[in-house]
């Protein structure tokens, strides 16, 4: 673990995975610089990402702890959560890793904060891999039909009836704690032991007061963000799962065509953590990008 300052004095945390530390799973080049890993949630330890199936081998990561997160520090000000506060934050590791442009990748929530740094300072991004992102910083409503729809493909999975119900009690706006937990098998290709022990995991490693204040109020610009977006020029990855209700294909799309350069691939059998589901295919779809 490695720590640097954040611009308002708050210490934070990022983990390096493969490269030079880790010679004996690089395949990669020699010396290659990292691609700096934003994680999910929102404001979840980036220890669920683990080495991305692999994808160590291939390129160092450095794993960013956002603020109050994993080992990084609990800010003064919990106002500085919120997601655009966040874009200083990243900017501070690229400068503090020495990088005059870096490689971005993103999961879930965290694409929020890669799309509004990428807004931000396009000129510092070479290439953005957005991993089953999220929608909310860029405007784009995916419905509850579309939901349903991919919902359908788990139709044979034994835990599928009741997960099902309860994703027509949160379409209707009837949602409960309770709805929400029995959806949670959809998240993953595969509901088995080794997913549960994850889910339970990541339960634990996300600040919930950070969850709450990242996408408040004034968080998001959606209409400025995507025509900045629409002048982006470096190549962009949106990688979707086939069977992922947070992050469905034709949503997916919608974020891929956002982008004057960019590339949609839509794992097939993956879900929201595809790299958990096949961690070859992922691999190597997000590797060839990043080469």
């Amino acid at each position: 673990m490695s720590t640097f300052s954040a611009p308002d004095g708050t210490r934070l945390a990022y983990h390096v995975l493969g490269g030079e530390a880790d010679p004996e799973r690089r395949t990669g080049p020699a010396g290659a610089a990292p691609v700096v890993c934003l994680p999910g949630g929102p404001m979840q330890a980036s220890a669920y990402l683990g080495d991305l199936g692999g994808l160590s081998a291939h390129r160092p990561l450095a794993m960013l702890d956002l603020r109050g997160t994993g080992a990084s520090e609990v800010p003064r000000d919990t106002a500085s959560y919120r997601c655009d506060r966040l874009v200083d934050d990243v900017e501070a590791l690229r400068e503090h890793l020495g990088l005059d442009t870096m490689d971005l990748l993103a999961h879930s929530g965290g694409t929020n904060l890669a799309v509004l740094y990428a807004a931000r300072h396009p000129e510092r991004v070479a290439r953005l891999a957005l991993i089953t992102p999220s929608v909310l910083a860029v405007g784009i409503t995916v419905t509850g039909e579309v939901r349903r729809q991919t919902a359908l493909l788990r139709r044979d999975e034994p835990w599928f009836p009741t997960a099902f119900a309860a994703l027509e009690a949160v379409v209707a706006g009837r949602a409960t704690a309770e709805s929400w937990q029995a959806m949670t098998p959809f998240s993953y290709g595969r509901w088995d032991g080794t997913a549960r022990a994850r889910r339970a995991a990541e339960d634990e490693q996300r600040n919930d007061e950070a969850a709450a204040a990242f996408g408040g109020e004034g968080a998001y610009d959606p209409e400025s963000t995507r025509a900045a977006l629409a002048r982006f020029a470096s190549p962009v990855l949106v990688l979707a799962g086939e069977a992922d209700l947070n992050s469905p294909p034709p949503a997916m799309a919608e974020v891929a065509a956002l982008f004057p350069h960019a590339e949609l691939v839509v794992q097939p059998g993956a879900a929201h953590f595809p790299w958990l589901d096949d961690p070859a295919r992922f691999t190597a779809a997000t590797a060839a990008f990043l080469a």
